[in-house]
């Protein structure tokens, strides 16, 4: 590192600074943020595209006493390097590293934390409404992109905040270029005038002088707001703004410091709630995530020297790539299947299904509420959604899953991507809770496949019933296994299958944990030890025949799964055991405990709460007795249960 980034520790450090010194400055955090961020991996169009509005921000504001709230964070990174982590950057979302995302426990200049979008002005106007409570005078701004601008959070704080008419700034970053570039000039002439103090102060005194009219004031007042609202909407896209109670300025070059900086700092001191649109390019300064910011949302490090050496095995595809391909072929099938996503398409790999099927693809923005609920109306009447939403943005709907679509029995499947721990993304993209949300709503069918193929038949499964609402969840990573020669099969709802039987402990494992629990078994077989693994891919309704055989013929029974203990699988297990009277030596619950798990690799994390397959194995042994060497049990016989049916 060098030049003017290696002396800026603090944002403190940028208020000596000449523009010529601040435009060196942005070139410098850009390229340093690049080779980091290429090594290391991480959020990358994003970030790149508000080098110039972040720095303009810290320059102007007195942070951290102003509160700058921004919206998600994959564009928080030029935040934190101007904030005293330029150097911990190389340890972004990395294990023990710092996080990805804006978090209050890592610096006092991060205000609020946000792993989903849509979040920054509700929470903005929070700080808004306690410092005026608290008689503070600082600050208050929201940073929202023009996509999390798509989500019904976002409007409901506009409207809120527009009739409380405290003193708020609203920064729309807008990098889809939606605005014509031959309004700029205007556009920029407009702000400059009524951004200036001077328009504001014979503005107000215009205000005041018509209080004292003794007629026809209203009209007046009402016909000078037309005649402003009217010119500049003439001009700028700013009608909705000032409708709901927000001054509309902009928009504005966001890569422009000269224009920037004067701006904000004149809208520093306009009270009420303003809003400032500026246009920016997602990847800025990179020719190839200018290009394609989508495909550059984010980057993954180089392989290791010793992992590109070495010619590695074909890894099977990853989940969602085999949901997507058998939603593609069983929507040859069955004309009345669509996909729904919210701003996800990308993510949940339905980006080939939409090249299949254009008119049955529909991707609602950041609305997952809208989604579950557009679902619920299009299933209503026959057709077949299917609803592929990451388990914890689908946190965001539940009361849409609850009163539109399990109230009414509608048949919507949903396809939860990223369920279980998430790795580099932490807590808040962790699909920890799932299992346990569902599983309490009547009426829904549960399920986790244990691989590829599985997947593939609970999918083909789910359109095949038309009385339920129908979940299947799937984590962020590559299937087990996959026979893409297989054709469709349907598997019992309800059903469990015995993959291995033992002596006197079996494993009760849910999806990715089967795996687990497999290798866990072959470990302690190693040992002299034999134990049963069960595959128990639906949570709801459970095999309660398979159940209550394993109660009878095992003295211990472990549960193993990527979820949260409480509510979860290991509870659904417990719960059916007393009500029917049955019995066991010990029944002992593994999972995801009561805390919200940090940001690593997925098996470190996987390892630390105890789901690794020696993590398991060595819980098993100590169930049954410290490594001794079991003594003879009678042999389990337990009937094949039907794995699938014809």
């Amino acid at each position: 590192m060098k030049g003017l980034l290696q002396d800026i520790d603090s944002p403190e450090d940028l208020k000596e600074l000449s523009f010529e010194e601040l435009e060196t400055l942005c070139q410098e955090i850009r390229d340093y943020f690049i080779h980091v961020v290429t090594s290391v991996g991480g959020h990358f169009a994003s970030s790149l595209g508000v080098v110039e509005l972040t720095t303009a921000l810290h320059y102007v504001y007195d942070t951290p006493k102003d509160k700058l709230i921004w919206d998600v964070g994959h564009q928080g990174y030029v935040h934190k390097i101007l904030t005293g982590r330029k150097y911990d950057l190389k340890t972004i979302r990395q294990y023990k590293g710092i996080s990805g995302f804006l978090k209050r426990s890592e610096s006092e200049y991060d205000d609020f934390g946000a792993g989903h979008a849509s979040t920054s002005i509700s929470a903005a106007l929070g700080f808004a409404v306690a410092r005026d409570l608290n008689k503070d005078d600082h600050r208050v701004v929201a940073v929202i992109g023009d996509g999390a601008l798509t989500g019904g959070l976002a409007y409901e704080a506009l409207n809120n905040a527009g009739s409380l008419n405290t003193d708020l700034l609203v920064i729309l970053n807008d990098n889809q270029m939606s605005i014509s570039r031959n309004v700029g000039a205007i556009s920029r002439y407009l702000t400059e005038i009524t951004t200036d103090p001077r328009y504001n102060k014979i503005k107000d005194e215009i205000w005041h002088l018509t209080e004292k009219m003794p007629f026809g004031k209203r009209r007046l007042r009402k016909f000078v707001r037309r005649v402003e609202e009217s010119l500049k909407n003439l001009l700028v896209p700013g009608m909705f703004f000032e409708e709901i109670g927000f001054r509309y300025f902009g928009p504005i070059d966001g890569h422009d410091l000269r224009e920037l900086v004067p701006t904000l700092q004149k809208l520093r001191e306009l009270k009420g709630p303003n809003v400032l649109h500026i246009l920016t390019v997602k990847g800025k300064g990179v020719d190839y995530a200018e290009e394609d910011s989508v495909k550059f949302h984010a980057v993954s490090p180089p392989p290791k020297q010793s992992e590109g050496d070495k010619k590695a095995a074909p890894k099977p595809p990853a989940y969602n790539g085999v949901f997507t391909d058998a939603l593609i072929e069983l929507s040859r099938k069955d004309e009345r299947i669509v996909a729904i996503t919210a701003a996800m398409a990308e993510g949940t790999g339905l980006v080939k299904y939409q090249k299949a099927f254009p008119d049955r693809f529909f991707d609602v923005g950041i609305a997952e509420g809208h989604a579950v609920t557009y679902s619920a109306g299009l299933a209503a009447d026959g057709v077949r959604p299917c609803a592929a939403i990451y388990s914890t943005f689908l946190q965001r709907a539940y009361d849409h899953i609850i009163h539109d679509v399990a109230v009414q029995k509608l048949p919507v499947v949903f396809a939860l991507d990223r369920a279980g721990l998430c790795g580099a993304d932490g807590p808040t993209h962790h699909g920890a809770f799932d299992l346990s949300y569902l599983a309490i709503v009547p009426g829904m069918i549960v399920s986790a496949p244990k691989d590829g193929n599985e997947l593939r038949n609970l999918l083909h499964t789910a359109f095949l019933q038309d009385t339920n609402p129908f979940a299947i969840r799937f984590p962020k990573d590559s299937c087990i296994t996959l026979d893409e020669s297989c054709n469709f099969q349907k598997i019992a709802i309800g059903s469990w299958e015995v993959l291995r039987e033992g002596n006197n402990l079996a494993i009760l494992a849910v999806g990715t944990m089967v795996a687990n629990a497999m290798k866990a078994a072959e470990m302690l077989e190693n040992k002299h030890h034999s134990v049963a693994v069960i595959n128990c891919r639906f949570i709801k309704p459970l095999d309660a025949s398979l159940l209550r055989d394993l109660s009878t013929q095992y003295e211990h029974l472990v549960t193993v799964e990527e979820n949260v203990l409480s509510g979860g699988f290991g509870s659904q297990v417990s719960r059916h055991l007393q009500e029917n009277g049955w019995s066991v030596g010990s029944l002992t619950h593994l999972g995801i405990p009561d805390s919200f798990i940090e940001h690593g690799s997925r098996a470190i994390l996987l390892d630390n709460i105890g789901l690794s397959p020696e993590k398991i194995a060595d819980k098993c042994l100590e169930i049954m007795g410290g490594g001794k060497k079991p003594r003879p049990e009678r042999q389990s016989s337990l009937k094949t249960h039907k794995a699938v049916e014809e």
